[in-house]
């Protein structure tokens, strides 16, 4: 093979420009993560994913008693604190609550975060109905503000017709808090009515 051979030099443009594509692809991957999250949970129920409900049921089932905890991570990167205003409540199934989040920014920058959410065990997560919720809108928060976020939910009555779901006297409502891309142009403003204050 003579040296002026550019088969060599072929071969490593076509490795440059898949390595490229590869590297492009997982980009987009990394940017949609939380819209193809958000769809591919709703569509399958995945990973105790809760339902969307716009009414509140007519029935309340006085006879069981369930114990909702709440729970609240900060994903890396984000100088954000931010917590459940209480760590449970107990609730009929069919009864209607609202419970507030708290988010404090404690950087010394404007930033936006959202937050994506799942319901322990799984197998409640077709019975875990929110009504409203700040998950998935973007929350931005100035230099030393806080806000609180409120969340309205209900235990669907249907579950306790469910055989399977007769041992669920406890479920646990986690979110994380991711920062957003963005971020510049986010909503201000909470799904339900919440307050804001700088520390």
């Amino acid at each position: 093979m003579s040296r002026n051979d550019p088969r060599p030099r072929r071969g490593k443009g076509v490795t440059v420009l898949g390595l490229i594509a590869i590297i492009g692809a997982m980009s987009l991957l990394v940017v949609f993560s939380v819209p193809l999250y958000r769809l591919f949970c709703a569509a399958t129920g995945y990973n105790g994913t809760t339902q969307r409900a716009s009414l509140a049921p007519d029935t309340v089932v006085k006879n069981r008693v369930i114990t909702v905890r709440f729970n609240a991570d900060v994903a890396p990167g984000l100088d954000w604190a931010f917590r459940p205003e209480q760590p449970s409540v107990t609730i009929h199934p069919g009864e209607t609550k609202v419970i507030h989040y708290r988010a404090s920014n404690f950087s010394k920058q404007a930033e936006t975060g959202t937050a994506t959410f799942n319901v322990t065990p799984d197998k409640a997560g077709p019975y875990f109905a929110k009504l409203q919720c700040f998950c998935f809108t973007e929350q931005h928060l100035d230099p030393g503000q806080s806000t609180d976020l409120a969340v309205q939910f209900f235990v669907d009555p249907d579950i306790v017709k469910n055989p399977n779901a007769t041992d669920v006297d406890t479920i646990t409502l986690s979110y994380t808090m991711f920062r957003a891309r963005g971020g510049a142009a986010a909503e201000r403003t909470a799904v339900l009515p919440a307050t804001a204050s700088a520390n």
